[in-house]
């Protein structure tokens, strides 16, 4: 069954849309340019090749760690590279916590002196931070400094990415980095390519991500990535609306189902119905990490 859907162009802040683009070996020349955007003209990825996303801990009992995408360049450098959708308390010791792995990966039996590859972690978030809601800032890139500000580190970087503060409109893009956020955040909205886009890799691009040369599998599975993202907006919409609790249960009910793949008990529904808004708010973010029934069993435990 083919889906007739009214974009043209898949959206690149869905699940599908940024692993199909970012994370696939036949598009791999896309995400290498839009990580040489953010790195300085004497650092440029040639080639790079995809790794495990799925990361283990040296024991049975370590928590294991699942990237959107993970690479190495031809130089040795990894680069973690996330779509975060939703703002979590903890997701800059999440980051932190994730680059440990690449860290960790690289030591040698034996003999080693210690030495390290680079370790970049790129986050694309489709929220603004907390603490820079004040800041329009949009581009941060976090290293290890010492007391007067100097890097001491300088093989673990950090870069995040605030997209709903790109406000630029087609006319206003003046550089390649431009260019690629205005695509994060209207992509699915365009009916052709526009001719500022008209180059080389964006032309690769619209190619790329044009709905009707999917397969129907591939138009089934984006539209229910599709379904997901938008289903996530409604719910924290809802959340920042005064006396809509009960359509934000709902709607947190079908993400959970959706999620865990499977439905909710009467029992758990009912557990749902009594949480304040307060706490509605941070389920809404915890079940981005929810996996399995047991998880949300957990969470309810603790914030109950």
């Amino acid at each position: 069954m083919v889906y007739s859907l009214p974009d043209r162009y898949i959206s690149l802040l869905t699940d599908f849309g940024f692993k199909r683009v970012f994370g696939t070996e036949p598009n791999k020349r896309l995400l290498i340019d839009f990580l040489n955007t953010l790195l300085p003209s004497y650092h440029r990825i040639r080639d790079l090749t995809f790794k495990n996303t799925e990361n283990l801990g040296n024991t049975l009992i370590d928590r294991k760690a699942i990237f959107d995408i993970y690479c190495e360049a031809q130089n040795g450098e990894r680069f973690i590279v996330e779509l975060q959708k939703a703002k979590q308390n903890f997701f800059k010791d999440r980051s932190v916590y994730y680059a440990s792995f690449p860290i960790q990966e690289q030591a040698l039996k034996g003999e080693w002196d210690y030495k390290l590859a680079p370790v970049y972690t790129v986050g694309m978030l489709d929220f603004i931070f907390d603490d820079h809601k004040q800041d329009e800032t949009l581009l941060h890139i976090v290293e290890l400094k010492d007391q007067d500000c100097r890097v001491f580190y300088e093989k673990l970087k950090f870069i995040y990415i605030e997209l709903p503060k790109f406000k630029k409109t087609l006319d206003q893009l003046e550089t390649h980095f431009d260019k690629w956020l205005f695509l994060f955040r209207h992509l699915a909205q365009l009916d052709a390519p526009p001719p500022t886009l008209q180059e080389g890799i964006f032309e690769e691009l619209f190619e790329v991500t044009k709905i009707a040369n999917f397969s129907p599998s591939e138009q089934q599975s984006y539209q229910n990535s599709l379904k997901y993202y938008r289903d996530w907006n409604n719910v924290t919409d809802t959340l920042r609306q005064e006396g809509r609790a009960e359509e934000a249960i709902a709607l947190i009910t079908r993400q959970l189902t959706r999620r865990l793949r499977q439905d909710l008990s009467s029992e758990t529904k009912s557990r749902l119905s009594t949480l304040p808004l307060s706490v509605l708010e941070d389920l809404s973010e915890a079940l981005l990490d929810f996996s399995v029934l047991s998880n949300l069993e957990a969470w309810l435990a603790q914030n109950e």
